[in-house]
């Protein structure tokens, strides 16, 4: 695995908010897998990741694709991404909306 590409990001999530450590005791680091077989399959891993070999933390975050075609499978996973961010921009419209809302009445009543 030393060999596979891969992008690391320091966002939290499920792993950190639940206070999983590795094996140095640090917290996990979301990566972006860049092999073929897992093109885009996000993961954790240790924060040492490919710079020491003492930690083995290594857990899939996305599920394994059903398909054997990398091309399919990274579409496939960049659906349910981008379901994911089209329901947390509905819910942002709609905090808006209803922000807008109060803000609207606000002036009908200052025009009263």
């Amino acid at each position: 695995m030393a060999s596979e590409s891969s992008r690391s990001s320091r966002t939290r999530g499920s792993a950190q908010k639940r206070g999983i450590l590795c094996g140095h005791g640090e917290r996990p680091v979301l990566r972006v897998s860049g092999t073929k077989e897992n093109s885009c399959r996000r993961f954790w891993s240790c924060v040492y990741y490919e710079v020491k070999d003492e930690c083995q933390f290594f857990c899939w975050v996305d599920p394994e694709a059903e398909s054997k075609d990398p091309y399919v499978a990274r579409l496939k996973r960049k659906v349910v991404a981008l379901k994911a961010d089209m329901k947390a921009s509905e819910w942002k419209l709609k905090v808006a909306a209803m922000l807008g809302m109060v803000d609207w009445d606000g002036c009908l009543f200052c025009w009263l």
